[in-house]
């Protein structure tokens, strides 16, 4: 019993096997949506994106995907994020530690705009 379940299970395997071998998978793109993205990303870049999927009939993102597996696709910049110049919230904390009556260890998690705000109240009370 065992070795004809076995023979069985073996000649499913073989069968499904042959049906996946001789199933052909279509290209999401044909060779002729290839050129054509690659030739208007050259001429259009990051910008004409949404063009080049409208023409082809794909997404934007396939289209990016596409590009990048082709080797073409050069990702852009992203612009550099200004750094704030006010004071660290350390240095705020140092200052209001400085004016106020009470421990300042507890306001670590306090936003910067309200130390600034604690600050400046007690820098007013302290002045009168």
């Amino acid at each position: 019993v065992y070795n004809t379940l076995n023979i069985n299970i073996q000649q499913m395997k073989g069968h499904q096997m042959a049906e996946t071998a001789t199933a052909t998978k279509s290209p999401n793109y044909t060779d002729e949506m290839v050129e054509t993205a690659i030739s208007m990303y050259q001429d259009l870049g990051n910008e004409g994106l949404e063009a080049i999927a409208e023409a082809v009939g794909k997404n934007v993102r396939s289209v990016r995907s596409k590009l990048v597996r082709e080797g073409i696709y050069v990702a852009s910049e992203k612009p550099a994020t200004r750094k704030n110049d006010g004071p660290t919230k350390k240095e705020l904390l140092i200052q209001l530690e400085a004016v106020s009556p009470f421990e300042v260890t507890g306001f670590m998690g306090a936003t910067k705009s309200a130390l600034t705000q604690l600050i400046g109240h007690f820098s007013i009370e302290n002045a009168d």
